[in-house]
């Protein structure tokens, strides 16, 4: 007997009348929201858009759960369309019951930001870096949900932090009750691999995807001798488990590409051109104008072509011809100059008048 152990949830799920409430979902929605907060924050701090993470994660959650299960489905074909298979052909599609391959959630939900960052117009090795932490811790709470399932557990121990199982579950022993809690031990690891990745960033300013890398590498480390430890049926290749073999192969490729990244330094787009105020309009593309901008260009244009072919003309007021003036003009001048309308019909000239002259100063000239 353990000198000390943890028991399992009796229950995962709950009721609120007629609607479900599964822990498993809310350990993943948990999980999202921390992602995002953390994400939002670090693109902010990076001079980015806020807001932008929230928009991406609508892009990258619904194709991490479809790439998740897709994963989880293909690998453990047998639990569903096998001939001795414990589930029905339909309970595949049936998230909510667990089963999600986090090799395929983040392959798919990385394509989703990728077409997302595509239609922003970003940098998609920018936003990895920033939302790998984020993703690290996203993870960890994540894991949770196989404890209110009571799957994914250990191999027998006696350790004051066993996980105690119900009788009968996948992978347990007639007689024991108590496992290692591999599910805690994951999560353990995510959130220490979330503060290193934090403080590496900082520390080296890892750009281009380095800092994303580091995180895979990071994860699959610790997946590997976690996974190890875990009794739940699963496919054996030369005595490894296959989950142990992709983290093998996904480790070596994120060390690969942090070396071959390491000299990188072209410029990452975190603010598009569009929001910047700079570059060319989004709203059509730049051989294409819009009908006011048109017609603006085709008024601005006149006094420009008529300053080509005559100066006079170039001069003249195009409201009324040259020799003709507006009312409203003669009324200003008249106010300027009293004079001014008898002069325009010859009354009032402006010479200088002739100074007296007397009789005498007549006769002697």
């Amino acid at each position: 007997m353990p000198l000390a152990s943890f028991p399992s949830p009796s229950e995962g799920v709950w009721y609120l009348g007629p609607i479900p409430l599964r822990a498993y979902a809310f350990c993943i929605v948990l999980g999202v929201i921390a992602a995002v907060w953390i994400g939002e924050r670090r693109w902010r701090a990076r001079g980015g858009e806020p807001g932008t993470i929230t928009d991406l994660a609508v892009w990258a959650v619904p194709f991490g759960l479809v790439g998740g299960r897709l994963y989880h489905v293909i690998t453990d074909w047998q639990l569903y369309f096998g001939p001795d298979a414990p589930n029905r052909p339909i309970d595949a599609l049936y998230i909510w019951h667990g089963g999600l391959g986090i090799w395929g959630a983040i392959a798919l939900g990385a394509v989703g930001v990728w077409i997302a960052c595509r239609r922003r117009g970003i940098s998609l090795s920018a936003v990895a870096d920033t939302v790998a932490p984020g993703i690290a811790v996203a993870q960890a709470i994540g894991r949770w949900g196989n404890y209110f399932n009571q799957e994914l557990f250990g191999g027998p121990t006696t350790l004051p932090w066993a996980v105690e199982i119900d009788p009968g579950r996948p992978g347990t022993i007639p007689g024991v009750t108590t496992y290692h809690p591999t599910f805690l031990y994951e999560s353990l690891w995510d959130l220490a691999l979330a503060g290193v990745l934090i403080w590496a960033g900082r520390r080296y300013g890892l750009r281009h995807a380095r800092l994303f890398a580091l995180y895979v590498a990071g994860y699959t480390l610790g997946r590997f001798w976690i996974e190890g430890m875990r009794v739940d049926p699963a496919h054996h290749i030369l005595g490894l488990r296959l989950n142990q073999w992709t983290a093998v192969v996904i480790f070596i490729g994120a060390l690969v590409y942090f070396w071959v990244t390491r000299d990188r330094t072209t410029e990452e787009i975190v603010v598009p051109m569009s929001a910047s105020g700079e570059g060319s309009d989004p709203a059509h593309p730049a051989d294409q104008a819009d009908e006011h901008e048109i017609a603006g260009a085709s008024t601005e244009t006149t006094p420009v072509l008529a300053a080509e072919g005559d100066p006079a003309e170039a001069a003249a007021d195009p409201a009324h011809p040259a020799d003709q003036a507006d009312a409203a003009e003669t009324e200003a001048v008249k106010a300027a100059d009293p004079d001014a309308g008898r002069k325009a019909e010859g009354q009032v000239t402006d010479e200088a008048p002739a100074p007296a002259v007397s009789d005498s100063e007549a006769n002697s000239r």
